[in-house]
């Protein structure tokens, strides 16, 4: 396995170069300091992995994810990182990377995860997947079960009758649980009850 490193600090080019070079089945064809030396050394070494931080001088990590992704698509790209914000995440993924993986890791786990990459599989760093999965209104998961199910037919457009049927409630004991699911969430209508469960 070729793995080209890219990340603009010295000290972590230089520890990953060290661990991921002890693997047998491993090797580092070179590092990048950002997003543009990536894009010309993947050109000049083709490897199958590219070790990618997301913030950088001159061309960003997601930029270049992007501009890889492009010219070589047989290229899986891993981002290594210390933005765990689903902004970041939710770009890098757009942009073509294959893993998203957190600096908080063992430098020493990161080969683990590499192998898999390049068969194929996608690699999330499971705090990553939480902050994927996770809704988009904190307050959701302080529902009560009978709450989330109110919330999630209104977002598909029920009236209070339609849930009532649905749940087996009294059309009042709807209407009562969505004033107070209102108020846990702080959304002041049905059109932003909806959206806050569909931000999830």
């Amino acid at each position: 396995m070729k793995v080209l490193i890219v990340d603009d600090d010295p000290l972590i080019r230089k520890s990953l170069s060290l661990m991921l070079g002890r693997e047998a089945d491993i090797a580092v064809v070179g590092t990048a300091t950002h997003g543009a030396e990536a894009f010309e050394m993947c050109g000049a070494h083709l490897p199958d992995v590219v070790l990618m931080d997301i913030r950088m001088p001159n061309v960003d990590g997601i930029a270049a994810t992007r501009l890889i992704k492009q010219a070589y698509p047989q290229v899986r790209i891993m981002m290594l990182t210390t933005f765990d914000d689903k902004p970041n995440i939710q770009q890098a993924l757009t942009a073509g990377a294959d893993g998203y993986l957190l600096k908080t890791d063992e430098i020493a786990a990161i080969a683990g995860k590499l192998r898999p990459l390049v068969e194929g599989m996608g690699v999330l760093d499971p705090k990553v997947l939480r902050k994927l999965t996770a809704p988009e209104n904190p307050a959701l998961e302080e529902l009560t079960q009978r709450e989330r199910d109110i919330v999630r037919l209104v977002a598909q457009g029920l009236s209070n009758k339609e849930i009532a049927a649905q749940l087996f409630l009294g059309e009042g004991t709807v209407r009562n649980n969505i004033v107070t699911i209102m108020e846990k969430l702080d959304v002041k209508n049905r059109t932003q009850l909806g959206m806050a469960f569909y931000g999830k």
